[in-house]
């Protein structure tokens, strides 16, 4: 399946709120779907900076930056946002966006080990230049770690009974042998979900540290943002959608009490104004059945008191 940019017009409309002109952040390149729109509504004079890890990502936006002198792309995790942008010696930005999780292409390379649909070497890894591999990962990490990964990451209920049979099997080569161990041990599948989504989803975002990544993020893109300036953020599990949605209610929330349930003067450090929150059409989602688990989360920059 070739890579289909989910919620791609809603995502830059958002971020742009009606402007043409700007710096702008994509923390999360891909194949630069959402990067590639959003230099088509800017002017000349504005300049779009993004990140990946991934190094084939990495190749296609090299080539992007060939074709267009106000793109460049910062190979690192959007976890180093603000000392990245900072480097550049930018200290506002007029917006920030991010497609987090897994990409098409990842998913759909058997040798990139993602998937148990196809069977590859199990590697996990965004960043396959570094790193230990899932295959590594399993061989090291105790058995009531492994659970517990499983158990959070996946929201697996029966996450002590696999990672039994995961440390059991000894080394894991590829993604059918997981898969099928998996699949052994579960004793419960789901309709219509092959037994093994939760754990390679726990697995996956335990050997990229993605959750970790995107509590990093937030808040210095919050920081990045000019007043006025739009923070818009993909998600497509439970997981990420409520570190978002949490973070931003946070930020966006005047405190009104002292935590005994009595009133009290509070300044006001509000530094987010929520925007919106959307989600793939039935059109969109009849077209790449992926996007049918995609929210966007849109929220605006406010100045708080004292900055």
């Amino acid at each position: 399946m070739s890579h289909i940019s989910v919620l791609l017009h809603e995502t830059v409309d958002a971020l742009l709120a009606e402007r043409n002109t700007g710096i702008y952040v994509d923390g999360t390149f891909g194949r630069g779907g959402h990067t590639r729109l959003l230099l088509s509504k800017l002017d000349e004079n504005s300049r779009v900076y993004a990140f990946d890890k991934d190094p084939q990502a990495l190749e296609v936006a090299y080539q992007l930056e060939k074709e267009d002198p106000r793109f460049k792309i910062i190979h690192a995790s959007f976890a180093d946002l603000k000392a990245e942008i900072n480097g550049l010696g930018l200290d506002k930005v007029d917006g920030i966006m991010a497609d987090l999780g897994v990409s098409s292409p990842q998913l759909d390379q058997a040798e990139r080990g993602f998937s148990f649909m196809k069977d590859g070497p199990l590697d996990m890894r965004m960043d396959n230049s570094q790193g230990q591999t899932a295959a590594e990962w399993l061989v090291d990490v105790d058995e009531e770690h492994l659970a517990n990964v499983i158990f959070q990451y996946g929201e697996e209920r029966y996450s002590r009974r696999i990672a039994r049979a995961i440390k059991q099997a000894g080394y894991i080569e590829t993604t059918a042998q997981l898969a099928e161990i998996v699949k052994v041990a579960h004793p419960k599948w789901e309709k219509n979900k092959h037994a093994a989504t939760r754990t390679f989803q726990a697995i996956r975002i335990e050997i990229n540290k993605e959750l970790d990544d995107v509590h990093s993020f937030l808040p210095q893109a919050t920081d990045l943002l000019k007043s006025g300036g739009r923070l818009a953020v993909i998600s497509f599990h439970s997981l990420e959608d409520r570190i978002i949605k949490q973070f931003i209610q946070k930020e966006s929330t005047l405190a009104e009490d002292n935590g005994w349930g009595l009133p009290q003067k509070v300044e006001d450090t509000r530094r987010l104004k929520k925007i919106d929150r959307i989600r793939a059409s039935e059109a969109e989602v009849k077209e790449n059945p992926r996007s049918r688990s995609a929210w966007l989360r849109v929220a605006e920059r406010l100045t708080a008191k004292g900055e």
